[in-house]
């Protein structure tokens, strides 16, 4: 763990990151902008982005849900900091066409602010 100023510990910090997105209402750290790999998905609350990897989340069980590009296997993800639901992690993508998501993040952008070096 990291301790911060403000009394503030995160499991890990983007320290060297020049962009980076954080949770909305605690600021801990969720994502390296290089980590993004699409802006183009939806979730329950609106536009999502999709991530190759994400930092300080926990993820809980995984289940099945039908999502727009069909049935997927997938677990809620949620700010370890401040426990808010952020979006899922895809843990099964059923279509051959969607296999390159497993193991992906969605954060949705309702839920994280751009931080750090962002014009």
């Amino acid at each position: 763990m990291v301790q911060l100023s403000k009394g503030k510990t995160f499991q890990a910090y983007l320290e060297n990151c020049h962009r980076r997105y954080s949770c909305l209402y605690c600021r801990a750290h969720l994502a390296n902008h290089d980590e993004l790999i699409s802006k183009s998905f939806q979730g329950s609350q609106g536009r999502a982005y999709l991530f190759n990897s994400v930092v300080n989340v926990g993820c809980g069980a995984a289940e099945e849900r039908v999502l727009l590009t069909g049935l997927h296997a997938v677990a809620d993800i949620y700010c370890e900091n401040c426990k808010t639901t952020l979006g899922w992690k895809y843990e099964q993508a059923y279509e051959n066409s969607q296999k390159y998501k497993e193991g992906k993040f969605i954060i949705e952008v309702t839920h994280m602010i751009k931080d750090n070096g962002w014009d």
